[in-house]
């Protein structure tokens, strides 16, 4: 026993002398660390408050990149943060996770705010069992291959690149169960779109990526072959984005692997800039030629995407349509708005330019029932619409359907980190890097797709019952009203009363 005793005595002041090497050791490497630290910041001449306060002034650096995080989750109050506050984000979380949306005590909404966007409730609203589904719209009536969603709520454009993979697969295999389409974004169509069968949205971008020539032209049999695919719906072609208008997409070099590269037809490692417009569309002459072309080709609808600027170029392209005929229209139009988007942007644009979403879309539903074009040209918007109120007031404005990025990205466990140009988002959603991506399985982030999907119309359809309609298509200005400077409210239908239609 007292040799056993002895033994375990012995072991324990070996530990000891060990631990209290190493901590010696790790003094000694903190205090030469710090001195290297000091040194360096002493002699650098790029950093005024490192060189006046070596070692301490990196801290500001470190609490600069923290300070996003902690303002998100410790000080900014539920409706406060930018681009997404709190309670946007967290009612999408638990329609994803099909978890209790139901909350206690009262709104926490500003309804004295002027634009908020409030609904008129009717006296004596249809019964549940009165609901009736929403019926297919049909986009296209001059093609061969028109094509008729039912579903009003839709998956916008992200790239593949800009997304992972397993992000992708997620969002494709969520539209399948969901019943609604997946745009490509302008990356091109990659196998991780076509995973999960679902109908898709072709996007071609500035610099045509997927049907593409060396020179950066258009490959007509690439995108023939586009047309064939039975998976492939529609095309749309992007002239601008809420991110960025006026510039072309943007995917750091850091993110263009071998798979993206061969996918896009570009090169490893190099920075994927796009034009800043298509070299073939100059003026809406070239604009209405370019949509024929496309449509030829494929047989499909074909439309475009655009963020507004100057409302009265819209009124020159409606000239241009007219003159040639409503077979010339572009089948839809994607309006998107100017505050923002998943893209990575300069600050000057992404803050700047741009007319958003509450102030456009009114304007081009409004010019397009003027001329008679509404219903031969479908209207498509897009821009921070995660919510069920957002699409109410988007369908009652006169839009055909909805699409949203950032919703999806939220479902699918987006925090807004703020990273997604970096390659280093901690979700996994938007970086390559599979040690990141590892914490994304695909299966289980497609239910909450679908869950997204299916609670945020849903709360559509409950907005619409207590509006007295039965179904969310039959919403317009009548049944919301926006809150005035005075802190009043007005009908939607007064405040942007329709145009009659112009005679032809």
């Amino acid at each position: 026993m007292e040799s056993q005793s002895w033994f375990d005595n012995s072991a324990l002041l070996t530990v000891a002398q060990w631990l209290a090497a190493l901590f010696v050791l790790g003094i000694i490497a903190l205090v030469v660390s710090v001195g290297v630290m000091y040194v360096v910041d002493k002699i650098q001449t790029r950093h005024t408050i490192r060189r006046n306060y070596p070692v301490v002034g990196r801290f500001r650096y470190i609490f600069e990149r923290m300070g996003e995080f902690m303002r998100q989750y410790f000080f900014a109050m539920d409706r406060e943060e930018m681009p997404f506050n709190r309670a946007q984000r967290s009612w999408v979380y638990r329609a994803a996770k099909n978890a209790d949306r139901n909350v206690a005590f009262g709104s926490t909404r500003d309804l004295t705010r002027t634009g908020t966007i409030i609904f008129s409730n009717a006296p004596y609203p249809p019964l549940a069992e009165q609901s009736v589904s929403p019926q297919p719209v049909k986009i296209g009536p001059y093609c061969s291959k028109p094509y008729s969603p039912t579903s009003y709520f839709h998956i916008s454009g992200m790239s593949y690149g800009a997304l992972s993979p397993v992000a992708v697969k997620a969002l494709s295999a969520g539209a399948k169960k969901a019943g609604c389409w997946l745009n490509t974004g302008e990356g091109g169509l990659s196998p991780y779109h076509l995973s999960g069968h679902c109908d898709v949205v072709f996007q071609m971008g500035t610099a045509k990526f997927g049907v593409r020539t060396q020179d950066g032209k258009l490959d007509e049999s690439r995108l023939a072959e586009l047309g064939r695919h039975d998976s492939v719906k529609m095309f749309e072609i992007k002239l601008s984005q809420g991110a960025k208008p006026g510039k072309g997409g943007i995917l750091p070099g850091i993110k263009v692997n071998q798979e993206i590269a061969e996918i896009r037809g570009i090169k490893v490692g190099e920075d994927a800039i796009s034009p800043n417009r298509h070299l073939e569309i100059s003026n809406n002459e070239e604009l209405l030629d370019f949509i024929d072309k496309v449509r030829t080709i494929t047989g499909k609808p074909t439309g475009f995407k655009f963020v507004m600027g100057d409302p009265s170029w819209i009124d020159e392209l409606v000239d241009s349509i007219l003159s040639r005929g409503e077979e010339a229209a572009p089948d839809f139009i994607t309006l998107d708005s100017a505050d923002g988007g998943t893209g990575a942007a300069p600050q000057p644009l992404i803050d700047y330019v741009g007319l958003k979403l509450s102030e456009s879309l009114p304007i081009l539903v409004d010019k397009l029932t003027e001329a008679g074009l509404h219903k031969r040209i479908r209207i498509i918007c897009s821009g921070k619409m995660i919510s069920p109120a957002d699409v109410a007031w988007a369908i009652a404005m006169g839009a055909d359907f909805v699409v949203s990025a950032r919703g999806f990205m939220f479902s699918l466990g987006c925090i807004q980190a703020m990273q997604c140009n970096k390659n280093t988002c901690p979700t996994g959603v938007t970086t390559d890097d599979p040690k990141l991506q590892r914490g994304l399985d695909p299966q289980d982030k497609s239910e909450r797709v679908a869950n997204y999907h299916k609670y945020l119309e849903y709360g559509v359809n409950i907005i619409a019952h207590s509006c007295g309609v039965t179904d969310p298509r039959q919403l317009n200005r009548r049944h919301a009203r926006v809150i005035k400077p005075d802190g009043e409210s007005i009908s939607l239908a007064e405040r942007y009363p329709l145009p009659p239609a112009r005679r032809r």
